[in-house]
């Protein structure tokens, strides 16, 4: 798409403001690379990645990219996801904070980058109503959606912290967990939203555990934004169209909740074959809160979770982790503030 010269000034003053103070190698934002021909971009059916399924139905992602194709490519679960980031067939993916943080330790730092949010909260362990304590869940099958997942790390570092030994993790997918769950095969699910709703709306279910009263300010980092490192590097603004359409579904989340909700609605009916009911969806979205700042400062903790949980012998360094160069400068396009890496992009 057309952009001033003005506007390439700019940010090409502010992307290498940025790039200098991160001691990265990324190419400038401004510019340089040219545009991809096509851009792979992985996402989940659930409400936590509703930024993109927003820029999907509405056509967002596709009127920032103008010729560059769009491939949007469904997941079901992080660890999925990694394997295609990390074998070079998917470039761009919405992902969960547990799944980025292993893609960058599987590739020894080097194949991929986290360049923003999406959205914080949105987890919660939901189970049986009789189940009042978490000793209550001795004994008890609790599910998650797949070994090593964002929640799967969360439910075992809960789990280890409650000093209980006898709880059994079951992973299955969401829609399973919820059939599980009906039928009395599983207690309850640490799950993202929408199926914390699920199973609380459509099936009786009570909160036992909302994640985001474990974190300060309520705040954690659910669903993230992750590129390969060489895609950024050869294609700058293709990134940067993706993320401005971000910035757009988010925008429109917030001023026009209504259509958001039916746009995310829209866009499961035509993944999975049904659609959320009203109470669902307005509980999912009153759970989350869609925001392009990836709350860097959460990440040592989140990386030290995954030991406790059992997940990894060591807690990964994150140094180069980030690269916000492009989505600050989108920001400062909008007006916005830019987004602190804290100091996660200094290698």
């Amino acid at each position: 798409m057309a952009v001033t010269a003005t506007v390439l000034s700019l940010v090409a003053t502010v992307a290498g403001c940025s790039r200098a103070s991160s001691g990265g190698d990324t190419a400038s934002v401004a510019g340089t690379g040219t545009p991809a021909t096509e851009v792979r971009l992985g996402y989940f059916p659930n409400v936590t990645h509703a930024s993109a399924l927003i820029g999907l139905e509405e056509g967002y992602f596709t009127k920032e990219l103008g010729s560059t194709k769009l491939t949007p490519t469904k997941f079901n679960a992080g660890p999925d996801e990694v394997a295609a980031l990390l074998g070079g067939s998917l470039d761009i993916g919405f992902i969960g904070s547990g799944p980025a943080i292993n893609a960058f330790a599987k590739s020894d730092g080097q194949q991929v980058r986290l360049i923003s949010g999406a959205t914080s909260g949105g987890a919660q362990l939901v189970v049986k109503p009789e189940i009042n304590t978490p000793q209550d869940l001795q004994g008890k099958t609790v599910a998650d959606p797949q070994a090593g997942n964002t929640q799967d790390v969360s439910l075992k570092k809960w789990i280890s912290g409650q000093k209980l030994t006898g709880v059994n993790v079951q992973n299955s997918d969401n829609a399973t967990t919820l059939d599980l769950f009906r039928k009395g095969q599983v207690v309850g699910g640490w799950l993202p939203e929408p199926w914390s709703s699920r199973l609380v709306v459509d099936a009786g279910a009570k909160v036992l555990v909302d994640e985001k009263n474990l974190w300060p300010d309520g705040k954690f980092p659910t669903t993230v934004l992750v590129v390969r490192t060489q895609f950024l590097n050869e294609h700058p603004q293709t990134v940067q169209a993706i993320l401005r359409a971000v910035q757009q579904a988010n925008g429109l989340a917030t001023t026009n909740a209504t259509e958001a909700k039916a746009a995310v609605n829209r866009q499961l009916k035509a993944l999975t074959g049904s659609s959320l009911s009203q109470p669902v969806i307005d509980r999912a979205f009153a759970n989350i809160e869609l925001t392009v700042d990836p709350l860097a400062s959460r990440f040592p903790q989140l990386a030290q979770d995954q030991v406790t949980a059992g997940v990894a012998k060591s807690a990964p360094s994150l140094n180069g982790f980030f690269d916000l160069a492009a989505l600050n400068a989108v920001l400062s396009q909008a007006g916005k503030p830019a987004v602190s890496a804290d100091g996660l992009d200094k290698k």
